[in-house]
């Protein structure tokens, strides 16, 4: 019966998505003006962020370009390892209204750099401040 549980217990580990392990990059985090909250956790075999909190400013703005409830709203997606302290995926853009290639990378335990480039032509960075 122990190795049953033994060999159960080392099945389930095995079977545990590769973002499920911890990483710097989870936690909440907001952009510069603080007006926005994202928390970025494991989604599958990556990391996403999904507004937690956002500001009567901010969801006004978004609901400009389409966004009905910016909280809810999935900012980044498919964040995957690209060596140390980077990722790449996408970032939603609300003015937008699409998702864009996005990198992020950390230069501190308690910031990010989130860029995002649009037809490799317009790219804007932001630097967001872990919270709490």
């Amino acid at each position: 019966m122990r190795a049953l549980i033994l060999s159960l217990s080392a099945s389930l580990a095995l079977a545990l998505p590769a973002a499920a392990s911890a990483s710097p990059l989870e936690g909440l985090w907001t952009n510069p003006k603080r007006s926005v909250v994202v928390r970025i956790a494991p989604c599958g075999p990556a990391w996403c962020g999904e507004v937690v909190k956002a500001n009567a400013r901010e969801e006004a703005k978004a609901a400009r370009y389409g966004v009905d409830d910016l909280e809810g709203e999935t900012m980044l997606t498919g964040l995957r390892t690209a060596g140390a302290g980077r990722w790449k995926g996408q970032v939603f853009v609300p003015k937008l209204g699409r998702k864009v290639a996005s990198t992020v990378t950390m230069p501190t335990r308690n910031q990010i750099k989130v860029s995002g480039c649009f037809a490799m032509v317009i790219c804007k960075t932001q630097l967001w401040t872990r919270v709490g």
